[in-house]
């Protein structure tokens, strides 16, 4: 008898340690880079990031178009899941493709928040905002584009060092062995990239930083697709976070949304469902990624995806969250 309480008391304390240790790890510092109410992809990408208590949020920083617009759905976001306390950062607005004169489109998810003004975002540009956070956490930072990197390129330019003080850069960024397909009929044939090609002189930069960076392109973002089944769950949910997602989704129009922007923040949460290659990429004309398997790598990018067990996942964490259930 006092060997098996011996052995109890054993095993509740080794549970009891494991615990603490999994709670006493820091949390990983993230900026989040996303042109939010342009394809959905990056509502579920930010839905991610806030059911993901693995990450310490500094900002979330709105990139190309109608950038004041895009803030105000970030900002409709953060209210109704309780986490008014994150930044938002508005970066500078441009035109639909940089370079270009063609006008920056108004999307239909911004009719979700527009004239919200119950959070606003902060007074310092987008490259302030970045540079700064980067110099103040040197080594510490995971920096995550998901849009045109526009105001990565502005950092470049401004402080050609700051970049390379991330910890890494996640880029969903290119299309390297696949273009734009569906796991059905997947398309063999590279194409441009609309996040490289909405500000092809800035892609050029990043890829050209020195950096550390992963690549999550089309050839894995590709395989994960949110059937209707997946949002009928998600609407039964009805959270404030599944709220706003089934909203925008729903203004968004389209039947099934790839998850893009999502696949890249699941890469920095479960690399096990993921592998990867290093590789020497160039910008060859104006947005298409290349492979130059004559040089040395300059960075990764993502080959495969465990799609099922990411959807799984991603479910279990909208399914399970509780953000802004309880003022």
């Amino acid at each position: 008898m006092k060997k098996y309480c011996y052995k109890t008391c054993f095993l509740f304390l080794a549970f009891m340690l494991s615990i603490n240790v999994v709670l006493g790890q820091p949390k990983q510092k993230i900026i989040f880079d996303c042109d939010l109410g342009s394809d959905i992809d990056d509502a579920f990408a930010l839905g991610l990031i806030l059911a993901s208590p693995e990450f310490e949020v500094l900002g979330i920083v709105m990139d190309h178009g109608l950038t004041d617009k895009r803030a105000q759905v970030a900002g409709k976001m953060l209210y109704m899941t309780d986490r008014e306390d994150i930044p938002i950062v508005v970066g500078r607005k441009t035109t639909q493709v940089v370079g270009s004169d063609q006008p920056a489109e108004y999307s239909s998810q911004y009719y979700w928040a527009e004239g919200f003004n119950k959070v606003r975002p902060v007074t310092k540009s987008a490259t302030e905002f970045i540079i700064e956070n980067l110099k103040k956490y040197p080594d510490e930072v995971i920096l995550i584009t998901v849009g045109p990197v526009t105001n990565i390129g502005d950092v470049i330019r401004k402080d050609p060092e700051a970049i390379k003080l991330a910890k890494h850069v996640y880029s969903m960024f290119g299309s390297f062995y696949t273009g734009y397909g569906t796991v059905e009929d997947p398309n063999p044939v590279i194409t441009q990239e609309w996040n490289v090609r909405g500000d092809s002189e800035a892609s050029k930069l990043l890829v050209g930083s020195k950096a550390s960076v992963t690549y999550c392109g089309l050839d894995v973002t590709t395989l994960v697709w949110f059937d209707k089944d997946l949002q009928f769950k998600l609407l039964l949910r009805q959270s404030p976070l599944t709220d706003a997602l089934c909203g925008l989704t729903a203004l968004w129009g389209g039947s099934k949304p790839c998850l893009h922007d999502a696949v890249t923040v699941g890469m920095i949460l479960w690399p096990d469902l993921f592998t990867t290659r290093p590789a020497f990429v160039k910008i060859s004309g104006d947005a298409y990624t290349v492979i130059d398997e004559s040089k040395d790598p300059n960075c990764e990018i993502a080959m495969t995806v465990k799609t099922d067990e990411f959807l799984k996942r991603l479910m279990n964490r909208f399914m399970t969250q509780n953000l802004g259930d309880v003022k």
